[in-house]
């Protein structure tokens, strides 16, 4: 009974109806959300605490004029380009100290120090160091990303099955395959568990990037309207943003882990 039962809940009827019972929540969750939003700009009523239409109208402003398009767009190059950077440069590091115990031993003090140093005196010293340059701006972020994915790729290296290796040297793989088919989709959820935390670290500092030093992007648009007061252009970008992370997120990110944890049981 038990085991027909386990079978019924991975239905692809039951999946969808999961799905659709989440979206249904997090819908409702989110226009709980903006009710409250609405009303306690309603009992304040103040210029600082705008209302949800407020804002919805400065994004409407915003993307008419075309700007919103712009500096969304120019802080999204550089999420992808110093994302990209961390992800490849970090697991490559990962791999090699999950791998290797020597060189885990000794270069364990150096992660720790990455990890616990301000992400905003990495930024200060690129800038210093590299001009308010573009290769400043990405280096500073991709900087501060890399530790946390050579951390979590790290630990799936360490935790790679001996017996599926023996298995691929036994049956003669070779390296491309077993790569291919031992390795990687071992590695695979890591990988995945590192680009998710990686994107939400990412765009954060990004953000304190473009508004130290750039000239563009939602982090520049930030600090200007932070100098004129203006609460509602502030909280147009931090929304719109945030609906494109979260876009990400759902249509990429997540389906991506999904695929990565397929092969588990």
């Amino acid at each position: 009974m038990a085991l027909e039962s386990n079978k019924a809940l991975l239905k692809p009827g039951f999946v969808d109806l999961a799905r659709r019972s989440r979206l249904v929540w997090s819908l409702g969750s989110l226009l709980a959300l903006l009710g409250v939003w609405q009303i306690a700009a309603l009992v304040i009523a103040s210029r600082v605490f705008p209302s949800p239409l407020v804002v919805l109208e400065a994004v409407h402003i915003e993307f008419e004029s075309g700007q919103l398009l712009l500096h969304v767009g120019a802080t999204l190059a550089r999420v992808v380009v110093s994302f990209v950077l961390a992800m490849l440069i970090g697991s490559a590091i990962g791999l090699a100290l999950g791998r290797l115990k020597v060189a885990d031993r000794f270069f364990d003090s150096w992660l720790i120090f990455f990890l616990n140093l301000p992400a905003l005196v990495i930024i200060i010293l690129c800038y210093v160091w590299f001009g308010l340059t573009e290769v400043a701006a990405i280096t500073a972020v991709a900087i501060n990303k890399i530790p946390n994915v050579a951390v979590t790729v790290r630990e799936g290296a360490r935790s790679l099955s001996r017996d599926l290796s023996e298995m691929a040297v036994m049956y003669r793989f070779g390296w491309w395959r077993t790569l291919r088919h031992v390795t990687l989709p071992q590695l695979a959820p890591f990988f995945a568990a590192a680009a998710r935390s990686g994107l939400s670290l990412v765009w954060k500092i990004v953000l304190v990037v473009e508004l130290l030093g750039r000239s563009n992007g939602v982090g520049h648009q930030l600090h200007v309207a932070f100098q004129l007061f203006d609460v509602p252009m502030i909280l147009a970008y931090a929304v719109a943003f945030i609906v494109v992370v979260q876009i990400i997120e759902v249509g990429i990110l997540q389906p991506l882990e999904a695929r990565a944890n397929r092969w588990r049981r």
